[in-house]
């Protein structure tokens, strides 16, 4: 069936106290998706983050991010006060023209502050919902909030700084730890506790308006996180629990270094000898959580990029097999109705598209991918004459410029072809943002997902995240005015014309 939706991360969604959340303006989002004519709403992430503020390097790939925690419902709750919460000032910095920038030094410091008071009043101890939660979720909240509870007392310092005892989880220290932060431990489980009920609401309600919820999580986890730090036999460390390998990608015509992502390989040995139980806990989380599930980096699976730790660059890496179908078996074992999207971009080889292949699941196509002359053979099977119909169709990703950002920094030979690809008739940068957007829903592709920023033709002020660099990436917020012009009707009219 053709359909289409948005890619828009929470955290841009407009809103009162400095960063999008579960509050009524996503509510209204789920609303004007609906008016729009979509079926899909794409986020990033939901994880909570840490040091760069990435999605993509949370402390747990189980866990909700805190900051999305709505702090109005948490006053209607009775546990804060609307005076307090203006008080704490969460306000970010405006941008004209494109929206605001969230401050996530503020929120680190003064939104914690408030869900620390709210934690205080909360009877959720009494509540049996809570109970049963905590007994559900045991499996990695336990091991979480020990771990936040630990960072903290460390002043937020990585895991790889504590001392041994407790970094290695030696007993002695587990039970001292369970008992002095006994306190600091159950605030973060009242953290997920309101964290899941306030998503399940929203995810619930956009169900009900005939909105799927696409959700996207990482191939690989933090370095600093409960995950490595509970499951080291998961990963490729040393018998000090020190790591050995490194994820990142070869150097290539976009970085002649290539790209040091830093994080844990996984040692695949031993996850096929316990059946894969991590991945079949984690992909049953992602069904609680998502609809449908965008797989990043979906080549680590065939293969992977390892570096040895302590290098500087990617240049030295060298290829390691991954899984393969033994995983995606296991995994369609356990859930037959697990729908996946397999973001297989980058340098894909003859064996990552036999695994996708085999999977079934749709691929990626990007179309500012098509006409990057620096990819002499790579590019073309990003031309919408070469796709099928199994694939989802992006103007780009949450990692690419916004299309009017990178109309206006390609090549003046590749924006000639796009000219004349597209049939762009003027010089007017917000006509081929208008007709590359058409040709995506035009395409014979069952899914089309197109960015927000791309429906609003902002430039790159409004890209969500630049590889490889840090201090801006992860931090634009919508303005709420462009929600309210019109744009939900001329989305719906193109859904229409494009049977999606």
């Amino acid at each position: 069936m053709r359909s289409s939706g948005i890619l828009f991360p929470i955290f841009s969604l407009p809103g009162k106290y400095g960063i999008g959340c579960f509050s009524k303006e996503a509510y209204a989002f789920v609303d004007f998706l609906k008016e729009a004519g979509q079926s899909f709403w794409q986020i990033l992430p939901l994880g909570p983050t840490g040091y760069g503020d990435s999605p993509y390097q949370a402390f747990s790939t189980f866990a909700g991010n805190p900051y999305f925690i709505d702090l109005e419902a948490l006053t209607q709750q009775g546990l804060l006060t609307q005076e307090e919460c203006e008080a704490a000032d969460l306000t970010d910095v405006s941008v004209p023209g494109i929206g605001s920038r969230i401050d996530y030094g503020r929120q680190y410091l003064r939104r914690t502050d408030l869900l620390r008071r709210a934690f205080s009043r909360s009877s959720h101890r009494e509540d049996p919902s809570f109970k049963t939660f905590c007994e559900e979720n045991a499996y990695w909240l336990d091991d979480y909030a020990m771990f936040m509870a630990i960072k903290n007392a460390h002043g937020g310092a990585s895991m790889h700084t504590w001392e041994d005892d407790i970094r290695l989880r030696r007993s002695e220290a587990m039970e001292r730890w369970a008992r002095e932060a006994a306190q600091e431990i159950e605030f973060y489980r009242f953290l997920q506790y309101e964290f899941l009920q306030q998503w399940k609401k929203l995810k619930a309600y956009a169900n009900e308006k005939g909105i799927r919820i696409i959700g996207d999580i990482p191939i690989y986890v933090s370095d600093d996180s409960a995950d490595f730090w509970a499951h080291p036999g998961l990963f490729q460390v040393d018998e000090r629990g020190k790591i050995r390998k490194i994820a990142g990608v070869p150097p290539d015509g976009f970085s002649a270094d290539g790209q040091l992502w830093g994080n844990p390989l996984y040692e695949w040995p031993h996850h096929e000898q316990d059946g894969y139980d991590w991945w079949v806990r984690r992909m049953g989380k992602c069904r609680e959580l998502y609809d449908v599930i965008r797989l990043d980096h979906f080549r680590g699976f065939d293969e992977c990029f390892t570096i040895d730790a302590g290098e500087t660059t990617a240049a030295n890496g060298t290829w390691q097999k991954g899984p393969g179908m033994k995983l995606f078996s296991t995994l369609h074992r356990h859930y037959p109705d697990l729908e996946i999207i397999a973001e297989d971009l980058g340098y894909v080889t003859d064996t990552v598209r036999q695994l996708v292949a085999d999977t079934g699941y749709p691929n990626m196509k990007v179309l500012e991918f098509a006409f990057d002359s620096r990819d002499s053979t790579g590019r073309y099977e990003y031309l919408p004459y070469n796709y099928g119909r199994n694939c989802v169709v992006y103007t780009g990703t949450h990692d690419n410029e916004t299309l009017a950002g990178w109309l206006q920094s390609i090549l003046p030979q590749e924006k000639a072809e796009v000219k004349a690809y597209f049939d762009v008739t003027s010089d007017d940068p917000a006509e081929y943002v208008r007709k590359m957007i058409k040709a995506a829903h035009a395409c014979v592709a069952d899914l089309c997902v197109i960015p927000l920023p791309d429906y609003l033709a902002l430039d790159n002020r409004a890209r969500i995240n630049h590889p490889s660099t840090f201090g801006n990436n992860w931090t634009w917020r919508v303005d709420p005015e462009v929600l309210e012009r019109g744009l939900a009707g001329e989305i719906r009219e193109m859904t229409r014309l494009y049977g999606r």
